[in-house]
């Protein structure tokens, strides 16, 4: 691969939780929104958001999930909370928090980001790890809405923890999986 690609690593739901997930905010968001809901195939978790690389960190990347497969395999149940506008000041997109018990998802996270920086010199950023799934993005200019259903409760076990390119096109990012550890 040449070139540079715009990367991230997710964490992926299984389809039934994904499907429960794109519908609740069909539902709760409703006709005539000013927020676009997401296709159930781009649903995930992202652990880390990379950024624009080069295509040759692709290899180390895939390296450094493998170095963190025996912690990727201990995750779940992973639980569904509220949902939540983000960022708080100025929001972009529609998000259903995500939560474990055991704190796997924290431990998950954090070895990935020192694998990614011993790898490929990637920082992560300062902000706060926050567990999400995004499944609507705000149209331009737009007001969110701030009174939503409750999200559907559930527990899961991730499918598999994936590097993925991101493409900005104008019908919305599209996500190409490039590398990825089945659970």
């Amino acid at each position: 691969m040449s070139g540079e690609l715009r990367l991230f690593i997710a964490a992926e739901p299984p389809p039934q939780i994904r499907a429960e997930l794109a519908g609740w905010a069909r539902g709760a968001l409703g006709r005539g929104t000013q927020a676009r809901c997401l296709d159930v195939s781009s649903l995930h978790l992202t652990l880390c958001f990379l950024g624009t690389q080069p295509a040759s960190v692709v290899g180390e990347v895939e390296d450094s999930l493998g170095a963190v497969r025996e912690l990727a395999a201990a995750l779940g149940p992973l639980r569904t909370g509220a949902p939540v506008w983000l960022p708080p000041r100025r929001p972009r997109v529609l998000a259903v928090e995500v939560s474990d018990s055991d704190g796997a998802l924290a431990a998950l996270h954090g070895a990935l980001c020192s694998e990614l920086e011993r790898a490929i010199g990637w920082a992560a950023p300062r902000q706060r790890f926050r567990p999400h799934v995004t499944v609507a993005r705000m149209r331009p200019g737009a007001e969110p809405a701030r009174m939503l259903a409750p999200t559907p409760p559930s527990e899961f076990a991730p499918t598999a923890v994936t590097l993925f390119q991101s493409t900005l096109e104008p019908s919305g990012a599209h996500y190409a999986p490039l590398a990825s550890i089945e659970l």
